[in-house]
């Protein structure tokens, strides 16, 4: 497959990658909601010059990329009509009974308190990671051994894949097979992830990279962890396109065109409410954002929600991540511990949003808010006020007469405004221009903002409409901007 001007970076990237060293082998892939865009790998499964070469179709761990999966069927659970996500975890697994909560008056644990990682639990990587292979039985032991809570259950964030492994014992319960089998069974099966499992036998063609981690004299091979009751934390193995396969699916919920959407695993309504913010995370990227059920979400204010998961487990690294707006994504897979290979992964996808015109979140308004502004600009100008344009509440919040004395005052402290309305200066022609032109724009749909030029700088006007079938103006701002 031949690298597009789009995704050609990727590979730049992940060169400056291998001259670091950063693990003994890298696969990657870009996508759209088309398709797998880009395939590449460097290094060697074992880190020696004559080891294997890995390639798409070789299976690496993909760690906590599995929590998407595991929340995808406890949705599904829960749109069958079997699952309340507000229901106790203590329900699902009797042990947890004997949990003594931090406070007289902390609720216990819900499903939906587990999946968005607010518990109260403490973050727990490290040791989350070594636990994969353990029983239900030893988790049920553990539980009635106590935990310690870092906050009141429901209240805060913190990362904790006991929870998730709580979640695993939650799908047993309900539908009375193994959590492993139901994954098998309502998930990778259905949506043709055949090179995707649980166990190092896991059927991928291009062979099974083996985990390391740096030693004194190089890479040292580690063994793998077998399934257990942690597995729905992170215990999948699978390849860059059977993940760039999964996250196109997530993805697809946002394409109108449905490319990439599969029938009869989860709703696209559903997968949508995945990747939504259901508790918000001080610091989780460069951008605002949270998590949502086993994924995390990030808002970029130029390209708009950014979804991701990232995977760590001794030997490997994992990372998943795509725009919402446009389906471009891109995953890779590293067989070190502690890699980090969301750094290149995300360094990636910025350059392919950057790259695509159409990956630039552009707000469509509403004809009627561009008819709308255009009428308020001739009112501003001091034309009367059509009817039916403004809701009652503009002239019970400000009475016209007083706006008009105010705008007044605005353009006369700016020098008066020049150009006419319907040429290229004035707002009349901007809001029937393109909405991306740098002299407009709209936040939503029922809104829009724009400038007319002045002698001494610009006027600002900004519209809001209400939510009525026939909506009418119920906001008008009109502000003077100096010239600097």
């Amino acid at each position: 497959m031949t690298a597009s001007p789009r995704t050609s970076g990727i590979d730049a990237v992940f060169d400056a990658r291998r001259r670091d060293e950063k693990a003994p082998s890298a696969v990657f892939a870009t996508f759209d909601h088309d398709g797998v865009t880009h395939h590449g790998s460097r290094g060697t499964v074992d880190g020696t010059p004559s080891g294997a070469v890995p390639g798409p179709h070789t299976a690496y761990r993909i760690a906590s990329c599995t929590k998407s999966v595991t929340a995808t069927v406890l949705l599904a659970l829960r749109d069958e009509g079997r699952l309340v996500l507000d229901a106790p975890v203590a329900h699902f697994v009797p042990a947890f009974a004997d949990v003594e909560l931090p406070t007289p008056d902390s609720p216990v644990p819900t499903v939906r308190m587990l999946m968005t990682m607010s518990g109260g639990l403490p973050t727990d990587d490290p040791w989350g990671d070594r636990q994969e292979s353990i029983t239900d039985d030893e988790l049920d032991a553990l539980l009635r051994g106590g935990l310690r809570f870092d906050s009141v259950p429901g209240t805060a964030f913190a990362y904790s894949n006991l929870s998730w492994a709580l979640l695993g014992r939650v799908v047993s319960a309900v539908t009375g097979s193994p959590y492993r089998e139901v994954v098998e069974r309502t998930v990778l099966e259905p949506l043709g992830l055949t090179s995707t499992g649980f166990t190092v036998d896991v059927p991928a063609s291009g062979g099974l990279a083996v985990g390391h981690r740096r030693g004194d004299d190089g890479w040292e091979a580690l063994p793998f962890s077998g399934p257990g009751a942690f597995s729905p934390i992170g215990g999948l193995f699978s390849t860059t396109t059977d993940l760039a396969r999964w996250a196109r699916w997530l993805a697809s919920a946002f394409d109108p065109e449905g490319r990439g959407d599969v029938d009869g695993v989860l709703s696209r309504a559903s997968r949508r409410e995945m990747q939504q913010v259901h508790r918000s995370v001080p610091g989780v990227g460069a951008h605002p954002g949270g998590y949502g059920f086993g994924l995390f979400v990030e808002h970029h204010p130029d390209f708009g929600t950014v979804v991701s998961h990232s995977g760590g487990y001794p030997g490997f690294s994992a990372h998943m991540r795509w725009q919402t707006a446009t389906g471009l994504g891109a995953v890779g897979l590293e067989n070190a511990t502690y890699a980090q290979v969301s750094v290149p992964v995300a360094q990636a996808l910025d350059g392919m949003m950057a790259d695509a015109e159409e990956a630039r979140v552009v707000v469509r308004p509403w004809p009627e808010t561009l008819a709308a502004a255009e009428a308020v600009e001739a009112v501003v100008r001091g034309g009367a006020v059509p009817d039916g344009l403004l809701s009652e509440n503009v002239e019970l919040d400000v009475p016209l007469e007083r706006r008009r004395r105010l705008w007044a005052e605005a353009v006369e402290s700016v020098g008066g405004l020049v150009g006419v309305p319907g040429v290229a200066t004035g707002a009349s022609s901007i809001v029937r221009d393109e909405p991306d032109v740098p002299d407009a724009s709209s936040a939503v749909p029922s809104h829009r903002v724009w400038h007319l030029p002045a002698r001494r700088g610009s006027l600002r006007l900004e519209v809001r409409l209400t939510p009525e079938g026939r909506p009418r103006v119920q906001t008008i701002s009109v502000r003077a901007v100096p010239a600097r």
